[in-house]
């Protein structure tokens, strides 16, 4: 279920297994790409990162980063090359479990079948907390879903929620385009676009950091919920971190904790935040670090280099008077979640999320999933990492079926 590159990865492991199956699309081929993405977004990963089973970035700009009018392009091919038999415009309204299998309803008919991969993704609706009823009537909102660019805001300030990829890349372009942006910032991720010469993803990569599996981690529950990194994609490859919005003009606050009476409410433990996020920054580096010097990388790669704690504003806002008129519009970039609205099988827990090991869906043999975050690895939903993870996942799938 679901023809984006998880997908279509699955469909190209049971196609070399020989295993008769159909991928589903609501939409059509890399249908969130295509529709749910600003216009200015560009893949965190470089080029030469962006592979697929048997497909990779043949390009002249293997360091640059692609627009979503590539990945599109990228995943068609990868669909077109690779004979996935994929039924485009198929709604699933309903997953339920028989005696040998699932039936699977649609809006084309139903479907019997022996298993089923969820690859739907894990950014199917927009998750804006439980405040949006509690905002002026004058203030426009957006989720990154609605939104496509600064053209569609209007005049004047914006609050951004959020300070993940999403809400730093959204506070950039925003202030850019004139409009007084404040960010309000929580748990987030820092990290540098290049760190000694390399791309901080070639060293996430090279250093075995992304293979990490699901089961050596010690809280696996908060690894899955932790923010995307702090990064964009840009030729010029450009840190986009709280300094460089500060330096853009961006005004920070802390979390927003409430909304009361048209004011928004921030927490005041910004410096502990922002002290948290640079020592995890600094110990990745660390770990960097030392597997150059043991793995005799050092001579190919820059110095070590220092980076400049974040910087708290003086003083800290503790709140904004939301009826004033100074903010107009607010983007709520808090994150997304997946949508099992259609899954009549009880296997989400009551936050909203599949129980599952690895990928193997608790207590209903033959139900998978795929593309959710850290699903059997930390670069799980990275395009490149979809591949290992599919590989396993089918792999465990074909044993279910022989053993049957």
């Amino acid at each position: 279920m679901g023809a984006g590159h998880a997908g279509l990865a699955a469909s190209r492991f049971l196609g070399d297994r020989s295993i008769d199956h159909v991928v589903l699309e609501r939409g059509e081929v890399a249908n969130s790409w295509r529709r749910e993405r600003w216009d200015s977004l560009r893949l965190l990963t470089p080029n030469w990162l962006s592979r697929l089973p048997g497909h990779h970035y043949e390009g002249p700009d293997p360091d640059g980063y692609m627009t979503m009018g590539e990945v599109v392009e990228f995943i068609e091919r990868f669909a077109l090359l690779s004979q996935a038999p994929v039924r485009t415009g198929t709604n699933v309204t309903s997953v339920r479990r028989t005696d040998d299998g699932y039936h699977v309803t649609t809006n084309h008919g139903e479907i019997h079948c022996r298993a089923v991969i969820i690859a739907s993704g894990a950014c199917n609706r927009p998750a804006p907390p439980p405040f949006p009823g509690a905002i002026p009537g004058s203030i426009e909102q957006f989720t990154p879903f609605d939104y496509r660019g600064p053209a569609k805001l209007p005049d004047g300030g914006v609050l951004v929620v959020g300070a993940s990829a999403t809400g730093v890349q959204l506070a950039a372009e925003l202030q850019r385009s004139g409009r007084p942006v404040t960010l309000s910032v929580g748990e987030h991720v820092r990290l540098p676009r290049t760190y000694r010469g390399r791309d901080v993803l070639w060293w996430m990569h090279a250093s075995g950091v992304w293979d990490q599996r699901y089961d050596q981690i010690d809280d696996l529950t908060r690894a899955r919920r932790l923010p995307s990194p702090q990064l964009v994609g840009t030729p010029q490859r450009t840190t986009l971190d709280l300094n460089a919005l500060t330096e853009l003009g961006v005004g920070l606050v802390g979390r927003l904790a409430a909304v009361r009476d048209g004011r928004a409410l921030f927490s005041g433990g910004l410096r502990n935040v922002f002290s948290l996020a640079d020592l995890k920054m600094q110990r990745l580096l660390e770990t960097f670090d030392a597997w150059a010097r043991g793995d005799g990388r050092d001579a190919e790669v820059g110095d070590p280099e220092p980076f400049a704690p974040t910087r708290a504003p003086e003083p800290n806002r503790l709140q904004l008077d939301l009826g004033s008129g100074e903010i107009r519009a607010i983007v709520w970039a808090t994150g997304f979640r997946p949508d099992y609205g259609w899954l009549d099988v009880p296997v989400v827990d009551a936050k909203g999320r599949l129980n599952h090991e690895g990928g193997v869906v608790v207590d209903s043999p033959g139900l998978y999933a795929l593309g959710l975050p850290v699903l059997r690895r930390r670069k799980s939903t990275f395009i490149h990492g979809i591949e290992d993870d599919a590989r396993e996942v089918v792999d465990h799938l074909a044993r279910h079926l022989a053993g049957r």
